[in-house]
């Protein structure tokens, strides 16, 4: 069977697990979220699982990795299971808080996943700081900081950026530009046309690829790693995508235009992939088939999973607190 993008046909098929996974399981918590068993919000990536996955997929295990709310399929990649995500969601103590969180702000340091942290852009400059760690101990290990576009509208991603590009760290800064932040569209909150414009100022590298293209966004994060690892510094990666659903759950959106809408789902990730995959023989009906089912067992076994893992003991309230 024919290689895309440099990657044999079991990546690729693993690259479309991924994929559909992601998409399968925040559904699912959607449903949950619908039915009252969720505590707290819901953010999902639907529409824009190509950028965690394709980029996930292109780091070394030995890599860091600082999440958004909208970067499941990444975590995914690196390890997190549907039983941890389902169990986070419902205030397990099974998930990766133990209940102290009932939605995203999960990391696993063993897995190289900081915490997300909600105010967006600030674990640009902690990406940043692992990177400058990395560099000190010659280690050949890159961070990579995920933000969107309204991100880019803060100081601490230009603080970021300016730091990693003044001692070339070895950081890829990737943004989820979906179009939207929260409810102010893209042209209301900066004037440039591309948020890669804005690596110019700071003397560092910049491209602009297809978010809804997995692959491309695979190759594109490959090659940034690379001349990262090089010790050629860091890299700005725009991901132009659009978000398919509110900021969250509780946000319908009525402030985007439904066409708008409509010319993003013709461009749905997956879909693409899927098309590809075939086209190229890699996916045949059996193997979707197996795929499919495969991935339904594993959400409804978590969803199963979490539900039965008891409640966190508030007895434990303070164990994993600091101070400083």
């Amino acid at each position: 069977m024919a290689e895309l993008h440099g990657l044999p046909p079991d990546d690729l098929l693993k690259i479309y697990y991924y994929l559909r996974l992601t998409r399968a399981s925040e559904d699912r918590v959607i449903k949950l979220y619908r039915q009252g068993r969720v505590f707290g919000g819901v953010y999902v990536s639907n529409g824009q699982e190509a950028i965690s996955v394709g980029s996930a997929y292109a780091l070394a295990p030995e890599d860091v990795t600082a999440p958004s709310h909208r970067d499941l399929g990444a975590n995914y990649v690196r390890g997190l299971t549907p039983r941890e995500y389902l169990a986070q969601y419902l205030g397990r103590a099974t998930g990766p808080t133990r209940g102290r969180d009932g939605n995203v702000h999960y990391g696993d340091i063993k897995r190289g996943i900081l915490s997300f942290v909600s105010p967006m852009a600030d674990l640009l400059p902690v990406a940043a700081g692992c990177a400058l760690a990395f560099k000190i101990r010659r280690e050949p290990r890159i961070a990579v900081g995920y933000f969107g576009d309204g991100a880019s509208s803060r100081g601490d991603f230009h603080e970021a950026v300016n730091f990693a590009a003044v001692l070339r760290l070895p950081v890829l800064f990737i943004c989820n530009n979906n179009q939207f932040a929260y409810s102010t569209p893209l042209a209301r909150q900066m004037a440039v046309p591309h948020v890669a414009d804005r690596a110019k100022g700071y003397g560092l590298p910049a491209v602009i690829v297809d978010g809804n293209d997995v692959l491309a966004v695979y190759t594109a994060t490959k090659a940034a790693a690379e001349r990262a690892r090089a010790g050629e510094g860091p890299t700005l990666i725009e991901c132009k995508t659009m978000r398919m659903r509110g900021h969250a759950e509780h946000d319908d959106a009525s402030y985007v235009p439904p066409q708008l809408l409509e010319e993003w789902r013709a461009k749905d990730p997956i879909q693409r992939l899927e098309r590809t995959l075939r086209e190229a023989g890699i996916l045949s009906d059996a193997e979707e088939k197996r795929i499919a089912e495969q991935i339904t067992r594993e959400v409804e076994d978590a969803v199963q999973f979490a539900e039965q893992s008891p409640l966190p003991d508030g007895g434990g309230v303070t164990q994993g607190v600091y101070a400083v």
